[in-house]
C-alpha cells in the first residue's frame, strides 16, 4: 500500500480527521511559500556571491526593503516609518 492510498483509507473511515488534514497541509504549503519567499526577496541572502558577494552593503540608507504582506494586518509587519528622510549613519566599506 502506498502513503496516500492509507491516508484514502483512513478519511473514509473516519471523516473526522478531514480538517486536520486540511490545515496541516495549509500550515505546511503557507510555511513553505513563506520561506520561499524569505530566500527570494530577503537582501540578507546572497544567491550570486560572484557578481554581488555582499547585497546588504549596495542597499541605500533610504531604502526599505521590509514589504508590507498583507495591507489588512499591516501593523502586524510594518512600522510606519519614512525612510526617505533617513541621513547615513554608517560606514562605507
Amino acid at each position: 500500500m502506498s502513503f496516500f492510498s492509507v491516508i484514502a483509507k483512513q478519511v473514509k473511515t473516519h471523516p473526522s480527521l478531514i480538517p486536520l488534514f486540511v490545515f496541516i497541509g495549509g500550515g505546511a504549503t503557507m510555511s513553505m511559500l513563506y520561506l520561499t519567499r524569505l530566500a527570494l526577496k530577503n537582501p540578507d541572502v546572497s544567491w550570486d556571491r560572484t557578481n554581488n558577494p555582499e547585497p546588504w552593503n549596495k542597499m541605500e540608507p533610504n531604502q526599505q526593503y521590509k514589504v508590507e504582506i498583507f495591507s489588512k494586518f499591516s501593523m502586524l509587519f510594518a512600522v510606519n516609518m519614512d525612510y526617505s528622510e533617513l541621513k547615513k549613519d554608517r560606514p562605507d566599506f
